[in-house]
């Protein structure tokens, strides 16, 4: 892991948690070649709350996958919490994801046959991660879910079964927390509490946000807006 201090007019100050240059992401071959991202450069530091912001279609999703390793990029640099994801395998990128990067996407993607401590638990689980069921429990206690421990994910709402993927995101205590369109299959209400969650969680761990919306008012929550357009970014500035 990298631990390199950037030297800037005498000023020693730490390197971004997340570095990407020029990141292009090819898609398909042939007449079904597509550029998704087009030479994106992108730089967070620590603890910054920053919203991908723009129309379906930019690459905002896409951007975020690769940021996150779940894909790779076609072409560019990135590194991730010290980490270069630019020469990992798949293997190499799920390895380097664990304990360091939390994932809350639109669909809950939780296991229905699974409660929603185990669904919180088994990932710390399998992580090897001590008091995997504590630490669990006391998340879903942190997203007001300590009365729904033993429920499944289909005697859930909607809104509950988000706080349980938040819970899961944020268990392993994770540097950077990644959201792709955490609101977006939520009513107005459970919309709102939710982000207002994800917000309270992510400051109270110091976790880095980086957030995918195309919803303006839910972008100026962050303190940086990122805009993209057609896999390029477009402007860049705070809120």
């Amino acid at each position: 892991m990298r631990t390199n201090l950037c030297h800037l007019d005498g000023v020693t100050t730490p390197p971004p948690i997340i570095d990407a240059r020029s990141l292009t992401l090819t898609l398909g071959e042939g007449d079904g070649r597509v550029e998704v991202l087009r030479g994106i450069d992108l730089r967070v530091m620590a603890g910054e709350s920053i919203a991908l912001l723009g129309p379906s279609g930019s690459g905002k999703s896409s951007l975020l996958a690769v940021l996150s390793g779940l894909e790779q990029a076609s072409s560019g640099s990135v590194s991730v919490a010290g980490e270069d994801f630019s020469a990992l395998s798949q293997d190499g990128l799920a390895a380097a994801r664990r304990g360091r990067i939390g994932i809350v996407l639109q669909a809950f993607h939780l296991l229905p046959t699974m409660t929603a401590l185990e669904n919180v638990a088994t990932p710390l689980e399998l992580a090897g991660m001590p008091d995997a069921m504590a630490r669990a429990e006391a998340e879903l206690g942190a997203v007001g879910l300590a009365h729904r421990l033993r429920h499944f994910p289909a005697q859930l709402s909607g809104g509950e079964q988000q706080r349980v993927a938040i819970a899961r995101a944020l268990a392993p205590r994770p540097a950077i927390l990644f959201a792709d369109e955490p609101t977006g299959n939520l009513d107005h209400v459970n919309g709102t509490a939710v982000a207002d969650l994800l917000f309270a969680r992510a400051a109270a761990m110091g976790a880095t946000l980086l957030l995918v919306t195309h919803d303006e008012a839910l972008a100026r929550r962050c303190a940086r807006i990122v805009r993209l357009e057609d896999g390029r970014v477009v402007s860049d500035s705070a809120a």
